[in-house]
């Protein structure tokens, strides 16, 4: 008999199981009961449900249960105990421990912990008193638990495809509605379309639509109503409850639902003085801007969350197709001073705070450029050069024997910079002296002679030997060619031609003086209009670009050159400050002219519009 009571108990304590496996109510009520017949189950005197908080900070007691007929002690003992054991069936899965308590009667039994399995990964456990005298032993508890873990497990699983079978329903539902919506063509008529179809769908007893004018809410349409007068007490009141709803861009539920911190004064009054006693108002926005109010009033069931979930779905597919009607649906005059308002609205509200500074800066550079003005200056490549400079060529034909000096070396007045083979002079020189002094004595001994015809052509072969002397002299005199004065070797690289021939009048160095250079520029024909005598400017070398050095112009030569199949004009600027050690003539870089304060927009545009004028000139 008592195993076929067992037998029945077990049939029915399984029947409910499956039944909390299809349960399909609120969280609220079926953590209670999936709790309390677990613990019937093991014939537990106590169930406790608990869930791991964030960060494994200690545990949330979700749910306790209590068998009526057990008078168990509930001390904090006994709850440590089970929350410790809690804790160990997170790695375990299963875990039994003794214990012992204190009460009416002091008694002994088992603490037992399950990990329950869910779907949404957070750690969650069910832990059992179970009293010493109870028929069920830990393993039968274990293998009864372990059946029933996945429980929760399968009534999320069964909550989420309720829930998507109800999303599914109403996105189709929304579809059919945006169906008729985009057949209107009228935003009025759009609009009395999409009250009546929600008040028809969730058997509403009125559906009002309000949109925002002016700062303001203003009812546009309301469920099978074609006119209405806009100052009636009832139109205003609802007015007034859709701005509440507007204001905290929230859905509005009357009655307030527990847990809620929504503010429902308007919504309250609404309700007291029109007599719905159920109320809900959602926002419709357009960008992420809530720009009308969709208020639902019944008067037999509440609102569910279901029902909430629903009309969002249809206020967000219809609030664009709404808002194009609205906008659009109104005389041309009446939608430019939309546009402008709305443009003027983004400019100078208090959103997009980035976009607009960005805006104002661009506003603030298009007024300079267009108002502004500032120095222009005629940008043009000059090269250093200097007056002063010295062609020195070869003084005869020879061989080059030395080079002292190559090209950039500062030299003294009369430093030597090249040295001609001698050794031809000194041997032309024994020739001569010797032919010299030959003459000489076949002069004396024509005279001693008588014969004077031959004393004058010794005396003539003479002088001609002196004179060949002379030259010679003359040319070891110059075989080293000298800097004529203080200067710098601007050319000349002869170091590697040691011994190469030489003729007679062929320039061997140039040797320029450091003291007058100046600045010769080469200005662009577009430009040479603008500078004048006298302007002002600064120059940077192409080798010290940071470096800027003061310049005038003081000439400007009125016929052209061509340069690069192009005309420019050579201008001449004078240094005021002393040169640099540094500088050498031949030295270039860019110089830029002072002509005067011009329009800013004008200097950066003035190129292209002569192009276009050149170009497009008939």
């Amino acid at each position: 008999m008592e195993n076929v009571k067992e037998s029945e108990h077990r049939e029915a304590v399984g029947k409910r199981i499956t039944q909390i496996r299809r349960f399909t109510g609120a969280p609220s009520e079926f953590w209670p009961a999936f709790l309390e017949e677990a613990a019937r189950l093991v014939e537990a005197d106590m169930g406790l449900l608990l869930l791991r908080q964030e960060n494994n900070e200690g545990w949330r007691k979700l749910s306790l249960w209590q068998d009526p007929a057990v008078k168990v002690s509930k001390s904090a003992d006994i709850i440590k105990r089970m929350e410790l054991a809690a804790g160990m069936a997170m790695s375990e899965g299963f875990v039994t421990e003794p214990v012992g308590w204190e009460g009416p009667i002091p008694a002994e039994g088992l603490v037992v912990a399950v990990k329950l399995v869910t779907e949404d990964a957070r750690n969650s456990a069910a832990t059992f008193l179970i009293s010493q005298g109870a028929r069920i032993s830990a393993v039968e508890a274990k293998t009864r638990l372990e059946l029933v873990a996945d429980t929760p497990s399968v009534y999320q699983l069964g909550n989420v495809v309720v829930r998507a079978r109800n999303d599914v329903a109403k996105f189709s539902e929304a579809l059919d509605l945006m169906v008729l919506l985009n057949a209107e063509k009228r935003y009025v008529a759009a609009a009395m379309t999409f009250c009546n179809e929600i008040a028809s769908r969730y058997r509403c007893d009125r559906v009002s639509l309000g949109w925002v004018q002016d700062g303001y809410v203003r009812v546009q349409a309301i469920s099978h109503i074609e006119k209405f007068e806009k100052k009636m007490t009832a139109v205003q009141a609802i007015e007034a409850a859709m701005e509440e709803a507007l204001d905290q861009d929230e859905e509005i539920i009357w009655p307030r639902p527990e847990g809620a911190l929504s503010v429902v004064r308007d919504h309250e009054k609404y309700s007291r003085e029109q007599g719905a006693r159920y109320l809900a108002s959602l926002t419709l926005r357009l960008d992420d801007n809530p720009e009308a109010v969709l208020t639902c009033e019944r008067s037999e069931e509440p609102f569910s969350e279901e029902d909430v979930r629903g009309l969002r779905v249809f206020c967000d597919q219809a609030a664009r197709r709404l808002g194009d009607l609205k906008r659009l649906d109104r005389w041309f005059g009446a939608r430019i001073f939309a546009s402008v308002r709305e443009a003027l609205g983004k400019l100078l509200g208090v959103e997009h705070t980035f976009a607009k500074l960005l805006g104002v800066l661009v506003a603030i550079a298009l007024a300079v450029l267009i108002f502004g003005k500032m120095e222009y200056r005629v940008e043009a490549p000059f090269i250093l050069k200097t007056d002063d400079l010295s062609y020195l060529p070869a003084p005869f034909d020879g061989y080059i024997h030395q080079v002292h000096v190559k090209i950039g070396d500062r030299v003294r007045k009369e430093s030597p910079l090249l040295s001609l083979d001698t050794r031809e002079l000194l041997l032309e020189e024994a020739t001569a002296v010797a032919n010299q002094n030959r003459y000489v004595r076949e002069a004396a001994k024509a005279y001693a002679q008588k014969a004077l015809a031959d004393m004058k052509v010794a005396r003539a072969l003479e002088e001609q030997a002196d004179a060949r002397l002379k030259m010679v002299h003359y040319h070891l005199n110059h075989a080293d060619v000298r800097a004529p004065f203080e200067g710098i070797v601007v050319e000349g690289d002869l170091k590697e031609l040691l011994g190469a021939p030489v003729k007679k009048g062929d320039i061997l160095f140039k040797v320029a003086r450091l003291g007058n250079m100046y600045v010769e520029m080469k200005v662009d024909e577009r430009d040479v209009h603008e500078v004048a005598v006298k302007s002002a400017g600064e120059i940077a070398f192409v080798g010290r670009p940071d470096l800027k050095f003061p310049v005038r112009v003081d000439r400007v030569d009125p016929v052209a050159v061509t340069q690069d199949e192009r005309n420019v004009y050579l201008a001449r600027a004078l240094l005021p400050d002393k040169p640099e050690t540094w500088w050498r003539p031949g030295m270039s870089g860019v110089a830029k002219i002072n002509v005067g304060k011009r329009n800013i927009l004008w200097i950066f545009a003035h190129r292209t519009i002569d192009f276009l004028r050149i170009l497009l000139w008939w």
